[in-house]
């Protein structure tokens, strides 16, 4: 039992490690390429703190627990919205965001409406997953040819400056630096994976509520901590740019690869209750954006509110309370 904790705390660890790694390093080899901001903060940067996600995903869906993968994508998107933007807007309300801010929420709510769709039927199959992985190529080519045409967008731009803070002194840092975190995202998913399971199979819970629970809080590990530092330097358009562009990569990208890999089961819980909530909150964090002018310290406390009391029916399901 001891041992199955162990593994998943160093491979949440070696998840976060590599995740910052793979970014950091990406982000500093592009530059030294001459590849813009824009495009660097619209694909490495989407793509690098989804990485997590993708691997774990795979490593589930490819080690027989599709609900973990599963759990996984939906999981994150509800703790990107009610736990990372609830406790970035409690350590300072997020203000002041660019108008892209609304076009991208709006993307994000399509798109988990979309998920809930397709979570409907039993299997969500490899044609479906090559579809969302076309949307998201329209998505990212339609975002970087919009956010080109206006000069006053800069989201993208600003996600990619996040990651300039720490200035790599040796030009062989870069390629060390992304390398060696994918390596450790790598042993981080098969350590994670194998714990979790474990720890599930020894308590009798479900692999669903690990997949939407421990394994989604801690792939979104990179999310978080990116969200925080942003929110600490009041870079609202980080905050809300690192989460909606997630979300959007969540179910396009992680969802989409793990279909094509291995078609997924669908049990009635996340038709039920989990996509549910999930496409609730892609709605709740549009209407802010779009509605209101600031999102507050009271909406980042009602925002963990509602995410403690998720996490209080996930488990009370379990316990049959």
């Amino acid at each position: 039992m001891l041992h199955d904790f162990v593994l998943v705390a160093a491979g949440l660890a070696l998840l976060f490690l590599g995740g910052e790694g793979l970014v950091r390093g990406s982000v500093a080899i592009a530059e030294r390429l001459g590849i813009s901001k824009l495009l660097i903060g619209l694909v490495i940067v989407g793509f690098g703190t989804s990485t997590p996600e993708l691997l774990v995903s795979v490593k589930a869906a490819l080690a027989g627990t599709p609900e973990i993968a599963l759990g996984n994508v939906i999981g994150s998107n509800i703790a990107n919205v009610l736990l990372i933007v609830g406790m970035a807007a409690v350590i300072t309300p997020i203000l002041g965001w660019e108008r892209t801010a609304v076009r991208e929420a709006l993307v994000a709510a399509l798109v988990s409406l979309a998920a809930f769709a397709l979570v409907q039927g039993k299997v969500i199959t490899k044609l479906e997953g090559i579809t969302m992985l076309v949307v998201l190529a329209g998505y990212l080519f339609l975002s970087y040819w919009l956010e080109k045409r206006d000069p006053q967008a800069k989201t993208f731009e600003h996600e990619a400056e996040e990651f300039e803070d720490i200035a790599l002194p040796r030009p062989w840092l870069a390629p060390v630096l992304a390398l060696g975190g994918i390596v450790a995202l790598v042993f981080g998913a098969d350590m994670l994976i194998e714990g979790a399971v474990s720890i599930a199979r020894d308590f009798g819970v479900p692999d669903a509520v690990i997949g939407l629970s421990l394994v989604a809080i801690g792939t979104s590990l990179p999310e978080l901590a990116t969200s925080i530092v942003a929110a600490i330097r009041r870079h609202s358009d980080v905050v809300l740019g690192n989460v909606i562009g997630s979300n959007i990569f969540n179910i396009l990208a992680i969802l989409g690869v793990t279909v094509l890999i291995q078609p997924i089961e669908v049990s009635a819980r996340f038709r039920e209750i989990d996509t549910p909530v999930m496409l609730g909150a892609a709605l709740l964090l549009l209407a802010l954006v779009y509605v209101t002018k600031t999102i507050g310290r009271v909406w980042g406390f009602l925002m963990l509110a509602l995410y403690t009391a998720y996490m209080a029916l996930l488990f009370s399901s379990v316990a049959g309370i």
